[in-house]
């Protein structure tokens, strides 16, 4: 099946899904055991029923980490993660995003909390397809990459090219999927 095909029927599968009014996403020990003072995670704000990390933001900042939303200008760009408090206010962005105001501070993260539309058991994802996370993986190689989607969001295999870069982990609310 093609990428965009798969995005297609995991969509609706999402969308469905998200209708029951599912379990919360916890986070685990994978995601806990990196936290303290000082680190910068970047998360995201969830567009329509991509899973919500909103749990994930809050124990970032009991933990005295720092928390940072990505900020893009258009399909081409790149991500730039910009610091980002729960106080503070978001701008529309782009692609129904809402995202820090672009005179935010740029960080550099050490987490990255990734959205995805699919993921395989090999931690492979399926993004929105302009490959903002992909560029962001490789503009930041050392951040630990953890994907937050619904159960419903797997699918046995998914089609991988040479840019697609694979996540470390993907938490879901039955638990933590790991490469």
């Amino acid at each position: 099946m093609n990428k965009q095909t798969l995005r297609t029927r995991t969509r609706a599968e999402r969308d469905r899904f998200v209708a029951t009014d599912p379990a919360p996403i916890i986070p685990q020990d994978a995601f806990l055991q990196r936290l303290r003072p000082g680190i910068v995670v970047a998360s995201y704000r969830p567009v329509g029923s991509e899973a919500d990390p909103v749990l994930f933001d809050a124990t970032v900042l009991a933990a005295g980490a720092e928390l940072a939303l990505p900020h893009v200008t258009s399909r081409e760009g790149r991500i730039r993660f910009l610091a980002w408090h729960p106080d503070h206010g978001l701008a529309k962005g782009p692609f129904g995003l809402h995202q820090p105001h672009a005179d935010s501070a740029v960080v550099t993260p050490d987490i990255i909390l990734t959205p995805l539309v699919a993921f395989d058991l090999s931690c492979n994802r399926l993004g929105q397809g302009a490959g903002h996370y992909d560029r962001a993986f490789a503009d930041f190689p050392d951040a630990w990459r953890l994907g937050i989607a619904w159960s419903v969001q797997q699918v046995e295999k998914l089609p991988v090219d040479p840019w697609d870069v694979p996540l470390h982990g993907i938490a879901t609310e039955r638990g933590v999927v790991r490469r």
